[in-house]
């Protein structure tokens, strides 16, 4: 049974409990924060890092996540904000510019922002909002009662700027716990919550450099990435599934890197830093893709896809963002389905935490559920889409015989980034909509 009905309060920002605590001040967990705080329920967010700080990502934005963030309140024309028209996708000896669609369900506009600046500007906007953020606080495990074999609260202890202990363990309580502590999610795992293999996984490898395509109004994506036979085992060379992006950050820098699914034969044996390195070699010399001017570490990260962790709630713990696999098997997107994943989870918290113990249940039950409705059926083609694409004659197909037929490309597009208007959309709305209802639930 969950703890007891009734509101924690609490005078004292310092307090060890709270409502509902959660682990991980990245975009799912700041963003859970901030809609949980909003509709009036004592938070306690707990971060392991300080901020600023970085992640590995691309840095881009798609319309999707963008509604979350107009959804918060967040003025996406302020200064730091660099917006796009659309997507550029290289491949084929072909050049296409795809801008976003016009829909009522989202804006018709994409974003760049480092993670530096966006994980750092969500985190505030929820602790502005009432959330109790405390950094360098590094949660070790769950505390499980006995008797019921709820969650009931977590352990953590303060760690300094290198992650090294600088305290002693404490227990903080609460009626929920939201685990938003990334792929590898110690939460999850220590409830017995662990990885399917039957998803897709991903890795990304991303950097930065100097260039004067830092404030490219289009997010650019390469769709040819090769692979040398002896990083394959086959003979002459391999064209991978996945893509390269550049993105401008519009502070002088372009984010570069590559993305990679597990589908391909390569995946693992690749060298991607040094794939990387070629790829960029191939970009015009006046683009300054080269290593005298590169501004950071050329560093990788796993992308868990496909909702590879299940279930999303269990016991008194709410998973969300990459702790539950929340990434797009299509194109490698997580941060709008950790937003949207967030908001969901702290509708369905404050209407758990306003029942009595006997009616808390049926509601949690009811967020993993509606995230199968959401994005069950599309994460499964996502997930035969990848599949597909593993298989490097297909993948050849695709870029040589698909990117010459734009009506076919705005097709693709609207599919690979979700982007469809549910009621009065165009033909091809009504055709991906279709899809996605009759695929089985991922």
């Amino acid at each position: 049974m969950p703890a007891p009905a009734g509101p924690v309060r609490h005078g004292s920002g310092g307090s060890d409990d709270a409502d509902v605590i959660v682990v991980g001040a990245g975009p799912a967990g700041a963003t859970t924060a901030y809609h949980l705080a909003r509709s009036g329920l004592d938070v306690l967010l707990l971060e392991k890092s300080s901020f600023p700080r970085d992640k590995i990502c691309g840095d881009g934005l798609t319309p999707r996540a963008v509604r979350q963030l107009v959804r918060m309140g967040v003025d996406t024309s302020a200064p730091g904000w660099i917006r796009n028209k659309g997507l550029r996708i290289v491949g084929g000896g072909m050049r296409l510019h795809l801008p976003w669609p016009e829909l009522a369900s989202y804006p018709d506009y994409g974003l760049v922002r480092t993670r530096n600046d966006f994980d750092h500007l969500l985190a505030r906007r929820a602790a502005e909002a009432g959330a109790r953020l405390r950094e360098h606080t590094n949660v070790t495990g769950p505390v499980v009662d006995e008797r019921t074999g709820h969650v009931v609260g977590v352990r953590a202890r303060p760690v300094d700027e290198r992650g090294r202990r600088a305290g002693e363990t404490r227990t903080h309580r609460a009626r929920l716990v939201v685990a938003a502590d990334g792929t590898s999610s110690r939460l999850s795992t220590a409830l017995g919550i662990h990885k399917r293999d039957d998803r897709p996984m991903a890795v990304a490898v991303r950097t930065y450099y100097d260039s004067p395509r830092h404030d490219d109004d289009w997010m650019e994506s390469w769709l040819e990435l090769w692979a040398d036979r002896d990083d394959t085992g086959r003979g002459g060379k391999v064209l991978l599934p996945g893509y390269g992006w550049i993105f401008g950050t519009g502070n002088g820098t372009s984010n570069v890197g590559l993305g990679i699914t597990d589908t391909s034969a390569a995946f693992g044996r690749v060298d991607y830093k040094d794939m990387l390195r070629r790829w960029v070699a191939q970009t015009p010399p006046e683009w300054g893709f080269n290593e005298q001017n590169r501004t950071a570490e050329i560093r990788s990260a796993a992308l868990p896809m496909g909702f590879n962790r299940q279930p999303h709630y269990s016991r008194g713990l709410l998973l969300v963002g990459d702790a539950g696999g929340m990434v797009n098997p299509f194109n490698g997107e997580g941060i709008d389905y950790a937003m949207e994943a967030a908001h969901l989870a702290a509708t369905v918290i404050a209407d758990a935490l306003s029942r009595d113990v006997s009616g808390q249940e049926r509601v949690l039950q009811g967020y993993p559920a509606a995230l199968k409705h959401e994005h069950g059926g599309y994460f499964t083609l996502g997930r035969i889409f990848v599949r597909l694409i593993g298989d490097p004659r297909i993948m050849r197909i695709a870029t040589n015989h698909g990117l010459p037929r734009p009506r076919l490309m705005k097709f693709t597009l609207k599919l690979l980034a979700n982007l469809t208007d549910h009621r009065d959309g165009d033909a091809y709305d009504r055709v991906i909509n279709a899809l996605t209802r009759l695929a089985p639930a991922a």
